[in-house]
């Protein structure tokens, strides 16, 4: 019975997409093409100036954290804070270092969810209202960014981010360091010297299990990327610098 229905919902669904296509509405593919082009989410940002967004998700960690934004500041790098929420509860004072030395400080869920497809409207909602609660606590403002753990998403989180005032980012896919599995300090920075683009969003962690090998490699990526002439900015900074008006707005 149950291959019955399947072979019927299978049926309708390509009869749909035939009527479509034969009426001059062919299938949109809802893919990372569709959404950047509308705006509502970003990897990363088509620019020509030398500009990179250095982010940080997991944290904030009273010791990781703390060390490397020491090391920004030794670079004058500005970077985005995919933070936590029940960690920010828990560590308030690193997120309002974060806010006083000039970085941006995002919204990373609650309790680091790994939404399953379907994603739940409700489950998402609240994640991301909790969090901003603590964000709002300590910067007095709601944040504008939102990153999804995993970067697991799909139109429903996308729809419900978006009206939230909450624009979804994800990162480079060449700039994924996978930081959080320690696989070594060359390997971390040769991922980012190798594939160093402008409108690059780079993906590190702050808050790793085990002994976190991200701030060592910041030691030697910092200095020879502005060797190169590249400035850190924050991710909200880089989306005002693209070329593509549509990046920063928002449909919903």
């Amino acid at each position: 019975m149950r291959t019955g229905l399947r072979i019927i919902a299978a049926s309708l669904a390509l009869l749909l997409c035939l009527t479509n296509t034969a009426l001059g509405h062919p299938a949109v593919r809802k893919n990372r093409q569709y959404y950047e082009q509308r705006g509502d989410m970003i990897w990363e940002v088509h620019t020509n100036q030398k500009v990179i967004a250095l982010t940080f998700d997991d944290g904030p960690d009273p010791l990781e954290t703390e060390q490397i934004l020491d090391v920004l500041n030794q670079y004058d790098a500005k970077c985005t804070f995919f933070a936590i929420g029940k960690r920010l509860a828990s560590y308030p004072d690193v997120a309002r270092r974060v806010i006083a030395e000039g970085h941006e400080l995002a919204n990373h869920t609650y309790n680091h969810v790994y939404f399953k497809k379907p994603i739940s409207q409700k489950q998402v909602q609240q994640e991301l209202e909790l969090t901003e609660n603590e964000i709002i606590k300590i910067t007095s403002r709601h944040s504008k960014l939102f990153r999804p753990p995993g970067g697991m998403y799909d139109e429903t989180l996308i729809n419900i981010s978006n009206s939230m005032g909450l624009k979804p980012i994800l990162w480079s896919w060449h700039q994924d360091t996978k930081d959080w599995n320690c696989p070594g300090v060359y390997k971390i920075v040769n991922k980012v010297l190798r594939n160093a683009h402008n409108g690059d969003i780079v993906l590190f962690h702050d808050h790793v299990h085990g002994r976190s090998q991200t701030r060592q490699a910041l030691k030697l990526i910092l200095p020879e990327l502005k060797k190169r002439g590249y400035r850190f900015v924050t991710v909200s900074e880089l989306i005002r610098l693209s070329d593509m008006p549509q990046i920063g707005k928002n449909n919903h």
